[in-house]
């Protein structure tokens, strides 16, 4: 959450806020590139979970004298949220957040600055035996657990102006494993060390990955072929990492981030959050096989943040030479 007010942290919402809708405007006609063949959602089902948090001076007599006439009930801020998906015409969870944001600052004008996140619900579709043989269906969805999606925005009030203020968009919950191809040498060694290095080890990944437009609008989706999916940054990160030679998750995050900006011009940057979860060696030989056998690593672990900017990717030659022969 942000501090709303430059004097003090001064603001309320709510969280989990579920909404679910059938057959939403389908995302389409959106830029293909090499490493993904994604084309697009059909948004047959469009699950979300929003977070909201507004805030204003006109609250403060709520917090400091128990007066609530400036107070909209957390319950009233959840219908608005469901509702106003029933309301909206477009494709993509930026797109809604911005809407509804904008819409609860333009139907509260005592507001001064809301924040809101959307995190996708995902739903994958299943199998089904048809006229034409086993075909995905229509009908039937697995609710899946694995990596979503998420939006989120900030607007401020100025005067009769709303003005946004930050936009960011992600996938959380990747988890990719390279089982070998990735070393880690060269690190300082002193009485503190006792790591081995390592030449040729799987590498086990956590990560999530954010990005920002240069032009926040883009990220709505109205105009498709400027509009960066987050399943073709997903498999952008796997491509990338089944193609390196990774020195370090510090070396494998920037060229991810580095080609996602070759692919994506219209972003301004790329922010990294990992973690190295990799695997404990059980059994280091077995005979007739490369294979070993590993066990679940012991806490704690070790993390990565870490910001691609557009002069790094400009910077990045080999990728961009990579970039350019595909």
């Amino acid at each position: 959450m942000i501090n709303h007010t430059n004097e003090r942290a001064m603001f309320y919402g709510k969280k989990d806020v579920f909404a679910y809708r059938t057959y939403l405007k389908p995302l389409s006609g959106i830029r293909k590139i090499p490493e993904s063949d994604f084309a697009g959602r059909n948004n047959i089902i469009f699950g979300i979970n929003v977070s909201v948090s507004v805030g204003g001076e006109e609250l403060l007599p709520s917090f400091a004298e128990g007066d609530n006439s400036k107070v909209v009930a957390t319950d009233s801020m959840k219908n608005f949220i469901q509702r106003h998906l029933g309301s909206y015409d477009g494709s993509t969870i930026e797109g809604f957040v911005s809407y509804v944001s904008k819409s609860f600052l333009e139907r509260y004008p005592h507001f001064e600055s809301i924040q809101m996140t959307g995190r996708e619900v995902p739903f994958k579709s299943v199998k089904a035996i048809t006229e034409q043989g086993l075909k995905e269906s229509p009908l039937v969805f697995d609710h899946s657990r694995n990596e979503c999606a998420e939006a989120s925005v900030a607007m401020k009030r100025y005067g009769e102006t709303i003005e946004m203020r930050d936009q960011k968009s992600g996938i959380t919950g990747l988890q990719l494993i390279k089982v070998k191809g990735n070393s880690f040498v060269g690190f300082v060694r002193d009485e503190y060390t006792t790591l081995p290095e390592d030449g040729n080890r799987p590498l086990f990944i956590y990560l999530n990955i954010y990005w920002r437009y240069a032009d926040a609008e883009q990220a709505y989706g109205e105009d498709p072929n400027l509009y960066a999916a987050a399943e073709q940054i997903k498999d952008i990160a796997a491509s990338v990492f089944h193609e390196l030679e990774t020195a370090s998750i510090q070396h494998l995050i920037y060229k991810i981030g580095c080609r996602i900006l070759h692919r994506f011009p219209q972003l301004k940057d790329i922010t990294f959050e990992s973690q190295n979860r990799t695997w404990e060696t059980v059994v280091e030989d077995i005979e007739g096989s490369e294979g070993k056998v590993y066990t679940e690593p012991r806490p704690p672990y070790g993390f990565q943040v870490f910001t691609v900017t557009q002069e790094d990717a400009l910077q990045d030659i080999d990728s961009l030479e990579e970039q350019i022969s595909k």
